[in-house]
């Protein structure tokens, strides 16, 4: 895999692919910038050596209503405060208006283009959109080591028509992994949760390489429900479901909640503790229970390698909070274990609870870190070789 210190930058275009996709509010104003810090050190490397940087990126899932809250417009202005230099916004990602003003780009200049998923070519890996993009850039740079998982048009197209290159953070995450991947102290501890049901396509390899794996609650209800064991409506896919039927929940090493922390979606003042197998039809699961808090916090304590990948509930409100500062702050004063955490709502808790700098690496991705780790190739990682 080549890097972008292989190349000779001086003058030429460089399409750099980040990953911006931040958090918003509702009005569209920027509740984390963990991943535009993280990407500052190769756009800065990039400028010093005389390139023209070509910023790249999706954000959020911008259909239906309230489009414009998905601009990049609301990134770049953090970005040039980050970054120090002028960061110019274009109001799209292809086209003849673009193509003529990045062609009088001079050295050094930093052009941030429009959300690449206003275009169902990205989502779709068009091969069109692809050469529309690469028509701006005369090298691809892949810095989004969290998106490369996914194969879309901006990640496994481009390096496919163009000279192609890693960033400086997607070297950092590979080298960082790795190190866990090939040479983890035992037990390895895989703590997965949030709301993405995505992680849980790692589960089967991680039930291989892992000694414990622990599910928050809403999982842990996806996995018993896809195996009929509750009745609920699964949000699985149903290739999901399929793959969950040669899981053992029985497995001494799959450890699911004994018992959360329940409410309902419209009326937080509401809030039960039992185990999972008694919610009701009304409720949801917010948050871990004490019993699963004490049983976690056992394993946790005694680990020497521990992936965390998600909160364990909605952390945001004080009320569901307990999970994830109580199995956090566990995580963080294992000082003997080698801790990798990430994902976007992970690092969220990291700096609520002030453990960003206890985590001995924080990764970009989550879904991303999960697969890398579970030694599956990563398809974006891959497009680059």
């Amino acid at each position: 895999m080549r890097k972008i210190e292989d190349f000779t930058v001086k003058g030429k275009r460089i399409l750099l692919r980040l990953d911006l996709n931040v958090p918003l509010d509702k009005e569209g104003n920027i509740l984390d910038d963990f991943r535009i810090k993280a990407a500052v050190p190769t756009i800065k490397y990039l400028r010093e050596k005389g390139a023209k940087v070509i910023i790249i990126s999706h954000l959020g899932r911008p259909e239906g209503e309230r489009k414009e809250i998905y601009s990049l417009r609301n990134v770049a202005a953090r970005l040039k405060k980050l970054v120090g230099e002028r960061i110019v916004f274009l109001s799209d990602c292809i086209g003849k208006q673009v193509e003529e003003q990045v062609s009088k780009m001079d050295e050094k200049e930093i052009f941030l283009l429009e959300n690449l998923r206003f275009y169902k070519g990205e989502k779709g890996n068009s091969l069109e959109f692809a050469e529309r993009l690469a028509r701006l850039g005369d090298i691809y740079v892949n810095d989004a080591f969290s998106v490369s998982h996914r194969e879309h048009t901006s990640v496994t197209g481009l390096p496919k028509i163009m000279p192609r290159a890693a960033g400086l953070l997607l070297q950092k995450e590979i080298a960082a992994l790795s190190s866990i991947r090939r040479e983890s102290m035992k037990p390895l501890v895989v703590i997965m949760g949030g709301k993405k049901s995505a992680k849980l396509e790692s589960l089967a390899k991680f039930l291989e390489i892992a000694d414990f794996v622990l599910l928050n609650g809403y999982l842990a209800e996806n996995v018993l429900t896809s195996k009929g064991l509750l009745v609920r409506e699964s949000l699985l896919s149903e290739e999901m479901v399929k793959m969950f039927r040669n899981i053992d929940i029985t497995d001494p090493k799959l450890h699911l909640p004994k018992d959360a922390v329940f409410s309902l979606r419209d009326d937080w003042t509401y809030k039960r503790i039992g185990g999972l197998g008694t919610v009701r039809k009304e409720e949801e699961i917010f948050d871990l229970g004490p019993e699963t808090i004490s049983l976690f916090s056992s394993i946790i304590q005694n680990a020497g390698s521990i992936v965390w990948a998600g909160p364990m509930g909605a952390f945001e409100a004080e009320r569901f909070q307990k999970g994830t500062e109580k199995i956090g702050d566990k995580v963080t004063r294992n000082f003997k274990a080698f801790k990798v955490a990430g994902g976007g709502d992970t690092i969220l808790a990291l700096k609520k609870f002030g453990w960003l700098d206890k985590i001995d690496h924080v990764s970009t991705g989550g879904s991303a870190m999960l697969d890398f780790l579970c030694d599956e190739e990563l398809i974006g990682v891959e497009s680059l070789k």
